[in-house]
């Protein structure tokens, strides 16, 4: 058994570690290059976390579709052994996410302290935006899973990752502005909480600059819910509506792996 998962981490090496690097390499060459250029740390701060917000959910979804597509042979042969399902679904599942939730995070860290603006930037708030994009990775890593497990063929899986990533990431926050618009002479507060508690890519956005000037600056939600959420209670709320999306999630990962017929 030993030496069956041996097996299994010596073919998976190569990919849990080459997308990881280049995306930690990415995201610090482009932290550098927002905090050389701009003047303000705090406009530096809401450009990064917004590459990160968009490039983290592609790059989890893609990499994790494409894993376990390519594990399937590996996967078979673990089933055979006598092991339980869900042993071999927690190997799988943190191999894949703890590498790209370190290198993200690291990526994040990387400018800000090769830069010595982590004193002048808060260390705090970009510890938190490191973690913040960490969990985000992990959530793209399990959403990836659910996708691979319920759709067989690797075009269709991926198509369908690639969808997800484009409404969470990119049109999200046009959609919300255009509910709003519809209901410009009716409350809009309960509708636009409703729908950032949808997107887990919106919320953590809004959570990490909740209370800050550079909310504003990223959509309509963050503008929003930095006036009517800028309390601590308020972040609780959101901060357990993220608890939420990573336990259901992994929840129903788990009960796919276990269900699938490979």
């Amino acid at each position: 058994m030993n030496a069956i998962r041996a097996i299994w981490a010596r073919l998976q090496a190569p990919s849990l570690l080459r997308g990881p690097l280049l995306l930690a390499i990415s995201v610090a060459a482009t932290g550098d290059i927002l905090l050389r250029l701009s003047g303000d740390t705090s406009t530096a701060v809401a450009s990064i976390l917004d590459v990160v917000l968009v490039v983290t959910p592609l790059v989890g979804l893609v990499l994790g579709t494409s894993r376990l597509h390519h594990s399937r042979d590996v996967i078979t042969l673990m089933l055979a052994q006598p092991v339980s399902r869900r042993r071999v679904f927690v190997d799988l599942w943190w191999r894949g996410a703890l590498p790209l939730a370190a290198a993200l995070a690291i990526g994040v860290l990387a400018p800000f302290a090769w830069q010595r603006q982590l004193v002048n930037t808060g260390v705090t708030l970009v510890l938190s935006m490191a973690i913040a994009a960490a969990v985000l990775a992990v959530l793209s890593q399990t959403l990836a899973m659910i996708i691979a497990l319920r759709f067989d063929d690797r075009v269709r899986a991926l198509s369908v990752s690639l969808a997800t990533w484009l409404v969470a990431a990119v049109l999200w926050d046009g959609i919300v502005m255009v509910v709003a618009l519809l209901m410009a002479d009716r409350p809009i507060e309960l509708p636009v909480m409703l729908m950032l508690a949808a997107n887990p890519v919106d919320l953590v956005r809004v959570m990490m600059l909740l209370g800050s000037d550079a909310a504003a600056m990223l959509g309509y939600t963050g503008a929003m819910v930095s006036r009517t959420l800028g309390t601590l209670t308020g972040r609780a709320v959101l901060g357990g509506i993220l608890v939420v999306w990573l336990a259901l999630p992994m929840w129903w990962a788990a009960r796919s792996f276990e269900r699938k017929d490979f």
